[in-house]
C-alpha cells in the first residue's frame, strides 16, 4: 500500500465523496441496495456505519470470489445517500485473514475509518503494530455458519489474549444458541466484545432466546457491545417493517442504548434480493424510540467504542 501524508488521506476521500455526490445527482443508485431514495429522517453529523463490507478484485487473495458493485468506490455511494460520515468496514470472508484491501479503504477514508479485521493466532507482534496504526480496532470471528468459518471459535481466545493491550475488541457472529453454549468462554475473555447482527437470536423467541440473557449479562457488566445490523437476518417475516427484528432491536435498546451501534450490512452479501438501504436506515429511528437515543447509536456509541476523535 503506497504511504500517503494524513493530508493526502484527507484529500483523496473528499475526492471520493465527490465523485460519490455527483453520481447521485444522476441517479441516486447504489449498487447491491435496492430504492434510489435518501432516508426520510436526516443523519445527524458525525454518523457511523459500524458494520458493512468491502469486497475488491483488485486485492488478495486472488482464488476467492469477489462479485462485481462491492468496491470502496461503491460504499461511497452509499453514504453519499444516506448522509453517514464516519464507517467500519469489517473483513469479509472473501479476503479470508489478508487484510491490505481493508487497509486501502482505511487510508482513503482520510481518519473517519475504524476497520475489524480477522487473523490467525500467529500473527506477529509486529503485524499487530502495523494495523493498529492503520486504524484497525478489533477481530472478527464469523462461526455463525460452521462451512465458511474463517477463524473457528477456538481461535478467539488466544487471539483476545494478543489484542487486550492494543484496546481492540472481539466481534462475535454466532446464534443465539452459540452464544449460550459458549458463555463461559465469552465472559472470560480480557477485551471487550461486540455482538455482530443483535446475537443472531431465534426470530420466534426474540429477547426469550437463551442467548439474550447471556449477552444482557455482560452488557450490565460493561464488557460488550450489539450492532443493530441485519434487520433480514433476525426475521420470519420481513420487510417493510420486520416486526420480529423490531421486537428484538427494542428490546436491545430498553437494556442498554448506551450500548448499541448500527450498521447497514452493505452489500448485503447474504441475500439475493437487496434490501433497501434507506428503508434499513429509517428502521433505526422506530427502533430507539426518539432522536436523542438514535443519534447516541450513530454518533457518540461509536465514537467511543472505536476511538473517533
Amino acid at each position: 500500500m503506497p504511504t500517503l501524508t494524513r493530508r493526502g488521506f484527507v484529500a483523496t476521500a473528499m475526492a471520493g465523496l465527490a465523485v460519490a455526490d455527483a453520481a447521485l445527482a444522476t441517479d441516486g443508485a447504489v449498487p447491491n441496495s435496492a430504492g434510489t431514495e435518501r432516508p426520510r429522517h436526516r443523519a445527524p453529523a458525525k454518523a457511523c456505519d459500524s458494520h458493512f463490507h468491502i469486497i475488491d478484485a483488485r486485492f488478495p487473495p486472488p482464488d476467492t470470489p469477489k462479485p462485481p458493485g462491492m468496491t470502496f468506490d461503491d460504499y461511497r455511494l452509499l453514504q453519499a445517500r444516506l448522509g453517514t460520515t464516519r464507517a467500519v468496514p469489517v473483513q469479509p470472508k472473501n479476503h479470508g485473514t489478508d487484510p491490505t484491501c481493508l487497509l486501502d479503504s482505511l487510508a482513503r477514508f482520510g481518519g473517519n475509518g475504524r476497520g475489524i479485521a480477522v487473523l490467525r493466532p500467529d500473527v506477529t507482534d509486529a503485524e499487530l503494530k502495523r494495523l493498529d496504526a492503520g486504524y484497525m480496532r478489533g477481530l472478527r470471528f464469523s462461526v455463525w455458519n460452521p462451512k465458511d468459518t474463517v477463524a473457528p471459535i477456538a481461535t478467539i481466545e488466544p487471539l483476545a489474549k494478543r489484542i487486550a493491550d492494543l484496546g481492540w475488541h472481539v466481534q462475535v457472529h454466532m446464534s443465539g444458541e452459540q452464544i449460550r453454549e459458549n458463555a463461559a468462554l465469552l465472559n472470560r475473555l480480557p477485551c471487550p466484545i461486540v455482538f455482530d447482527h443483535m446475537g443472531r437470536l431465534d426470530p420466534a423467541k426474540g429477547p426469550d432466546d437463551a442467548g439474550f440473557a447471556t449477552i444482557a449479562g455482560l452488557v450490565e457488566k460493561d464488557r460488550a457491545w450489539v450492532k443493530l445490523a441485519g434487520a433480514y437476518l433476525n426475521t420470519k417475516v420481513g420487510p417493510p417493517g420486520y416486526p420480529d427484528a423490531t421486537r428484538t432491536a427494542r428490546a436491545f435498546v430498553k437494556l442498554a442504548p448506551e450500548r448499541l451501534v448500527w450498521g447497514s450490512d452493505w452489500p448485503h452479501v447474504t441475500e439475493t434480493h437487496k434490501p433497501d438501504d434507506a428503508v434499513l436506515f429509517d428502521l433505526l429511528s422506530d427502533w430507539a424510540g426518539n432522536e436523542a437515543v438514535r443519534d447516541k447509536i450513530l454518533v457518540d456509541n461509536p465514537a467511543k467504542l472505536y476511538g473517533f476523535a
